[in-house]
């Protein structure tokens, strides 16, 4: 896992956060109707005192899906998509959900299905608390 750390060196696991590569393709995808509160919520992730982790099998989907043609109007080339620094292996949610619940941290996705998966702490952050 790949992780970007804010405050001191200690990782206080209840402070990761877990990221999934949708709410990364929103974040770099102009053309989303979700960029901008996707963008918008990374930076805010990115410049707080807390842990932001990404697993590999997340990087690898971020650069497997926005390098395609077809899937975004304009495709990021593969240089402008490991410009990010994304690889590693491609995995299914539930693999996902099970790496989110093994270092107690809390999975950000705007993908519902991960609600399925018991004890998980998830969120997406693209719909406001209540």
């Amino acid at each position: 896992m790949l992780w970007k750390t804010s405050g001191n060196s200690k990782t206080d696991t209840s402070q990761i956060i877990l990221v999934d590569a949708n709410l990364l393709i929103y974040a770099v995808n102009e053309d989303s109707p979700l960029h901008r509160n996707s963008n918008s919520w990374l930076e805010s992730a990115l410049g707080v005192q807390t842990t932001v982790a990404f697993s590999r099998t997340v990087l690898c989907a971020f650069l497997k899906l926005t390098t395609r043609c077809g899937l975004l109007w304009n495709p990021l080339t593969p240089e402008a998509a490991l410009a990010f620094g994304m690889v590693g292996n491609l995995a299914s949610d539930d693999h996902f959900a099970a790496l989110a619940i093994e270092h107690e941290a809390e999975l950000c996705s705007a993908d519902g299905d991960f609600a399925r998966f018991q004890p998980l702490r998830w969120r997406n952050p693209l719909v406001p608390s209540t």
